[in-house]
């Protein structure tokens, strides 16, 4: 496997009017989409099978897999909806990604639904990024003027509209099926499954929900072939994706790489840590995986070794943290994010965020006892597996990684009698000073 960056989805990051339907048309866009529409349906479904790519979005669920769940010669109207409620701490690859080139996604989106035989897509975008939501309608209304969207797309005989459609700020509805509830209009809070959405998704109807990133890597696939993409990664996590560095380190930002590369490979081309410090803790895929430390350096960055190693790939949103900073506290900070967003539908997460946010309030105000970190392992262990949705799930990471790693840190705030880290020395004007 080469370890070098792979620019591919961002390779034209750096163009002026990469964003453009005439740039990215100058970069070779919108060709593999005529390749898609002479092929057979079920062929583009085996070739993305054949690629390896899997889903972006935190699962790696095969994508090509996925699209083969929807039935056939049902007679029923199918969805496409591109995922793009990016909203979990420390993760952002895809807003960049539809800043930059949104006609990648556009032109992924017309072949994934030609290949599943829907003529209606949604992308469900988060409210917040009113930038990336007007370049996203740009980009789509441009689409429709060039005729790659709408009725008879270039006499093809196949008809698709896409709207771009805004949320309204709520994380819980990255959550697939709540997305959906949400899209229908009502409040999004996650469904039973099964059914699962390829088979009563979108208004009953059988539904593939992808992320952006995934649907945006469809256009390569079909245009270099399926052995192209297979080349890249390692023999079962197949291909490149975003790495997103940020927190301290010298040069944070969006790396594209194949999978299987390591943190201590990344930091080598980002600059390190930030002043020459050293790595404590970090996040291998967003706050909802449990934390890794510095002697992880070389696990590389793949769905199996990252498993393995105790942990998940997630969305590959790399939060790198110092040692200035108190893991305790950064662990209250995550956990008031999810005790906020929990939609409250079931117990376990409910409950067990809001005390989660209030024992950790008095541990890093260093009251309590080491007792108390078991019973947060207590807890944990009623909310993982439990809770209605992976919401739940994702909230317990970073508790009992770091009480695994870092229980002598814990141990020190009861001893000491409060916080032994200096707040102002972890922040970013404080590294720029170092």
């Amino acid at each position: 496997m080469t370890t070098t960056l792979t620019p591919i989805l961002t390779k034209s990051w750096d163009q002026a009017d990469s964003f453009t339907l005439r740039g990215y048309e100058n970069a070779g866009g919108y060709q593999a989409f005529r390749t898609a529409l002479g092929m057979n349906p079920d062929d583009i479904i085996q070739a993305v099978k054949d690629s390896g790519l899997r889903g972006r979005g935190g699962a790696g669920f095969p994508t090509g897999l996925k699209w083969g769940f929807i039935p056939q010669g049902d007679g029923k109207p199918h969805y496409l909806v591109v995922n793009a409620d990016e909203s979990e701490p420390g993760t952002c690859k895809d807003i960049p990604l539809m800043m930059a080139n949104p006609h990648v996604l556009v032109e992924g989106i017309i072949i994934s639904s030609f290949a599943i035989r829907a003529n209606h897509a949604f992308i469900y975008v988060r409210g917040e990024v009113l930038h990336v939501i007007r370049r996203l309608q740009q980009a789509v209304a441009d689409a429709y003027e060039a005729g790659y969207l709408g009725k008879n797309i270039l006499g093809s005989g196949f008809d698709l509209e896409l709207v771009v459609h805004s949320g309204a700020g709520a994380y819980i509805c990255g959550e697939e099926t709540a997305l959906l509830d949400s899209l229908e209009g009502y409040r999004g809070q996650p469904r039973l499954k099964p059914p699962f959405p390829a088979v009563a998704g979108l208004y009953g109807g059988p539904t593939v929900i992808n992320n952006v990133e995934s649907i945006a890597s469809v256009p390569g696939i079909i245009a270099n072939g399926a052995d192209w993409f297979a080349s890249m990664g390692t023999e079962k996590s197949k291909g490149f994706g975003i790495f997103s560095l940020s927190g301290h380190v010298t040069r944070p930002g969006q790396y594209e790489a194949p999978l299987g590369i390591t943190l201590r490979e990344l930091l080598d081309m980002a600059g390190g840590i930030r002043g020459g410090r050293r790595l404590k803790f970090w996040t291998p895929g967003g706050s909802s995986t449990p934390l890794f430390t510095d002697e992880h350096l070389d696990v590389p960055l793949d769905f199996e070794s990252v498993g393995a190693a105790g942990s998940m790939l997630g969305t590959r949103a790399l939060q790198l943290f110092d040692d200035t900073t108190c893991v305790v506290r950064a662990v209250l900070r995550w956990s008031e994010f999810y005790a906020h967003e929990s939609c409250g539908k079931c117990t376990p997460c409910r409950e067990g965020t809001y005390w989660y946010k209030q024992m950790l309030k008095r541990l890093e105000k260093g009251e309590g006892s080491e007792k108390d970190l078991d019973t947060l392992l207590d807890l944990s262990d009623n909310i993982l597996g439990r809770s209605f949705c992976a919401l739940g799930d994702g909230a317990t990471s970073p508790v009992t990684s770091s009480i695994q790693y870092f229980r002598d840190e814990y141990i020190q705030h009861f001893e000491q009698g409060g916080c032994p880290f200096d707040r102002a020395a972890s922040t970013a004007w404080a590294g720029a000073n170092r």
